[in-house]
């Protein structure tokens, strides 16, 4: 199942398998949670460059997540896939982390997830 979570001092490295799966896939979902601890998860493109996640959104300083960010930066993001149904095979990487207002070079705002703990299930050859 869950490959043991990486919890250190120091932002954990995503191994090989979890930094190819991640960067040949492009949506994934990000949970949020608002001030009052409701959760709230929703699909988002995003960009893999080896060491965190970014995304953006139309309107993303108008979104929910945003405003879910603005006041818990803690985050989850799943990106995850059904291989094969007979038999049974599924795969992904779950990274818990906290989130961090960055910009593109257009001036775009962007979310940029720093990791704090990554897992993964499903990735073996």
């Amino acid at each position: 199942m869950f490959e043991k979570g990486r919890i250190d001092k120091q932002i954990p490295r995503f191994n090989e398998a979890e930094a190819e799966y991640l960067a040949e896939n492009f949506i994934g979902r990000v949970a949020t949670s608002s001030p009052s601890g409701q959760p709230h998860v929703v699909p988002v493109g995003y960009r893999f460059d080896g060491t965190g996640i970014t995304f953006g959104g139309w309107n993303l300083a108008k979104s929910l997540k945003f405003r879910n960010l603005m006041s818990n930066e803690k985050v989850a993001f799943v990106v995850d896939d059904i291989v094969s149904t007979k038999p049974w095979k599924v795969r992904g990487v779950e990274i818990r982390g906290r989130a961090e207002i960055a910009s593109s070079k257009d001036g775009v705002s962007m979310i940029r997830i720093i990791p704090l703990n990554i897992r993964s299930w499903g990735l073996e050859v």
